[in-house]
């Protein structure tokens, strides 16, 4: 049906038309008849695969970004998805930079965005991933004690992973305090947590890429990591999102780091700021540019990772992955595993099933 429905939704502004995609996917998803459909429709076969010590049942995930509030897991979960990034998330809420925000270069199959992290914040976002929470919130506002029955923690057919960066307003040099309350709050949800210190649309945020920025990071964070799984009793991969955008020096410096860290994994790339080759009339307005336009830079930035890797962490693959020949391509480059997201834009919620199908 998207063929049918793509016309519609590119006649709405990108963002609206991203949060009715997202909010039905929401409703879909939380009634079961629905959501059973939507599994009987973009049902994957199995292609199981092992990275960072988890077991994903296909190697493509949803990117951060398309469900920055986790609002809709079991939607998007019922679309085939081997694993599920959300977030953004940050500390507290914030609205992200004003609109508008998102831009199709659809000449280009391409889009611009430069949200800046909008989030309902850490304390919305738990709420989603642990349905008791709900409750204790209900009765400590209303008084109102509501009985249910034990639910899982995570009840959604997937692997989750949680995507977490600092506020707008918070200092890089203060930033290692959010990221550990984050790893603490999300611990107990998260599959996985990554480290985003690479997106373009935070002042300064990617000033943290530098090795000795990443190292006082990721070195505080590894630490709290350790106290964290000898509470829960399970291991708690942390992975690091980078830019495509670092030179090759820069890009072998942060590696560096994050293998003496002992961090479980990388993902590349985030979004650029480049802006070669376009033809779309946006392709002036600023911010991280995704799609097809990025393929080759970040084919680029993966060979180079998985030369200096060299089997030691898992290398998760993401930007212009725009059809199941591209998907193919990054895994027989390296990957473990990857992740779409534009292409979801421009070719449907089919492209899931379509790629897995091909492997």
């Amino acid at each position: 049906m998207y063929p049918f429905l793509r016309p519609l939704l590119f006649k709405l502004d990108p963002e609206v038309a991203h949060h009715l995609t997202l909010n039905s996917l929401r409703l879909t998803g939380n009634f079961p008849p629905s959501r059973w459909m939507l599994q009987a429709v973009y049902s994957t076969p199995s292609k199981p695969v092992t990275a960072f010590g988890l077991m994903f049942k296909n190697p493509v995930g949803l990117a951060a970004g398309y469900d920055k509030d986790g609002l809709a897991i079991r939607g998007l979960a019922a679309l085939g998805f081997g694993h599920v990034e959300i977030g953004t998330v940050t500390p507290l809420p914030q609205a992200g930079n004003p609109k508008p925000r998102v831009f199709r270069l659809v000449d280009d199959e391409a889009v611009i965005n430069r949200m800046g992290f909008p989030s309902r914040g850490s304390e919305f976002v738990q709420r989603q991933l642990n349905p008791n929470l709900k409750e204790n919130l209900i009765e400590r506002v209303y008084g109102i004690r509501v009985r249910r029955a034990p639910t899982a923690i995570r009840p959604w057919n997937t692997i989750l992973g949680v995507n977490i960066g600092r506020n707008k307003n918070t200092s890089n040099e203060q930033a290692v305090f959010d990221y550990l309350e984050l790893l603490q709050n999300f611990a107990p949800y998260a599959d996985y947590l990554t480290v985003n210190v690479s997106s373009p649309n935070t002042l300064g945020l990617r000033d943290l890429q530098g090795r000795a920025a990443l190292e006082a990071l990721l070195t505080q964070l590894h630490e709290q990591r350790k106290l964290e799984q000898e509470k829960l009793k399970r291991r708690l991969p942390l992975l690091v999102k980078l830019a495509p955008d670092l030179t090759e020096t820069e890009l072998d410096e942060a590696l560096d780091v994050i293998l003496r860290t002992h961090m479980d994994g990388v993902i590349i790339t985030n979004t650029t700021l480049a802006r070669e080759g376009l033809k779309s009339s946006y392709q002036s307005e600023s911010g991280g540019l995704s799609g097809r336009p990025l393929k080759v830079r970040s084919e680029a930035v993966l060979r180079q990772v998985v030369a200096k890797i060299n089997g030691q962490i898992p290398v998760v693959s993401v930007g212009g992955i725009m059809n199941p020949e591209d998907a193919k391509r990054r895994l027989d480059m390296g990957a473990a595993l990857i992740q779409i997201y534009t292409g979801l834009v421009y070719h449907g919620p089919g492209l899931v099933r379509a790629i897995v199908r091909s492997l």
